[in-house]
């Protein structure tokens, strides 16, 4: 296993996190991190931009407002220090209107080309090589102060040949550099086969979880973890149940009580997961779609994880309780899941290496109900149910279970 398939990202927008203060104020956040289970930063942007940090002006320039290079510098020498790695966030699709370099835009009638109707965000021409050399510099430039991952924005509306030109040339200087596609629909594998990316965003998976608890029906996700076990074929994805441009899932989830339910899945199934900020306490807020409309979903922190108080404390440790059996069990970032009980409101899965096995039992609705798994001498590792050696597990009204052997 390389580093990646032990990585547990801790994500944060740090032009909402941080409020006034600058980036060293995120090294007192480290040890909330590691005390989660995570071994990984993920920054939003921290460049130069003209607003949200999507509208890039300088990607060789700190944004003023986070600080300077040495406090990144700085900040990725203390999160080393403690095993962590930290993932900057790429935005190389599309740039904000004072970047310059206007001959890299796409004249379109008497302006330039756009993206998804943000007069704001221009597109680069990924056909000029002049592109594909400054995003390369870029990358460089950055890893070679200590990245170790990027997270590239809007990978799916760049064309793949320009992906895998950029990854091939930072990897023959950085060859164990990471990269995530933001992919929200299509060709997943293709990202990572023709693109040269390492992975790419799960959006089908963060779909069916809360889709699915939300009308009581686990076809919808029992789908999708078939579609998940494809893409395991090819690559670990980036698994998720929030980020910085979705609502939070406390809020999304109709029932409160089937939080447990989308956490069991995001910790037990193959891939790379990350937790968004606030999360981990059961924030709640809803993104708008309107001017403004993420400000709710990218707020303020306070500035030291003691400043939090006690709300949102029991499901802060039931994330690090399912964490901790994920790094009991590292196999499960390319194990493909097997579902055994499907129907009446209830899904129980298993996922296996060798003599190893995790049985995960879900109740979605509101009476009580039986899920059956395989028989074997199974343990119990969280939720209200035990799974029995015939591999039955009574599960109450919104109950779940996760057992290994």
């Amino acid at each position: 296993m390389n580093w990646p398939d032990h990585a547990i990202w801790w994500h944060v927008y740090p032009l909402g996190f941080l409020g006034k203060r600058k980036l060293p104020a995120l090294e007192g956040w480290l040890d909330h991190l590691l005390e989660l289970g995570c071994n990984g930063l993920m920054l939003g942007p921290v460049f130069a931009a003209e607003s949200h940090g999507y509208d890039t002006t300088d990607h060789f320039r700190i944004d003023p407002r986070l600080g300077t290079e040495d406090d990144l510098v700085a900040l990725i020498q203390k999160a080393k220090s403690r095993g962590v790695r930290v993932m900057l966030d790429g935005v190389f699709n599309h740039v904000g209107r004072s970047y310059g370099h206007q001959e890299w835009w796409i004249p379109e009638g008497d302006d330039y080309r756009v993206f998804e109707g943000h007069r704001s965000l221009v597109v680069l021409d990924h056909a000029n090589p002049s592109v594909a050399d400054q995003v390369t510099n870029v990358l460089d430039y950055w890893t070679e102060r200590g990245v170790d991952a990027w997270r590239l924005d809007a990978a799916y509306a760049v064309p793949r040949p320009f992906w895998r030109t950029v990854t091939d040339r930072t990897r023959e200087k950085h060859p164990g550099v990471w990269f995530s596609g933001e992919v929200i629909h299509g060709d997943y594998e293709a990202y990572v086969q023709e693109g040269g990316l390492d992975t790419v965003t799960q959006y089908e998976l963060w779909k069916a979880i809360w889709s699915s608890l939300n009308d009581v029906n686990p076809h919808e996700l029992a789908w999708a973890l078939g579609r998940h076990n494809e893409m395991l074929d090819t690559f670990a994805p980036q698994t998720f149940v929030g980020n910085h441009d979705v609502t939070r899932i406390a809020s999304r989830l109709t029932e409160p009580g089937h939080l447990p339910h989308a956490l069991a899945v995001l910790f037990t199934v193959g891939g790379v997961p990350s937790i968004y900020a606030g999360d981990e306490r059961g924030w709640q807020a809803v993104k708008e779609e309107r001017e403004g409309g993420d400000d709710a979903i990218r707020p303020e922190f306070p500035p030291t994880p003691a400043d939090l108080g006690d709300y949102g404390l029991d499901i802060q440790h039931l994330h690090q309780q399912l964490i901790g059996i994920r790094r009991r069990n590292p196999w499960l970032v390319r194990a493909t899941a097997e579902v055994h009980t499907l129907g009446d409101g209830v899904l129980a899965y298993t996922l296996k290496a060798g003599e190893n096995a995790v049985a995960v039992a879900l109740n979605f609705g509101d009476r009580r109900a039986v899920a059956k798994l395989p028989p074997a001498d199974w343990t119990h590792e969280a939720g209200e149910a035990t799974t029995n050696p015939d591999g039955t597990a009574a599960l109450p009204p919104l109950g779940w279970s996760i057992s290994t052997y």
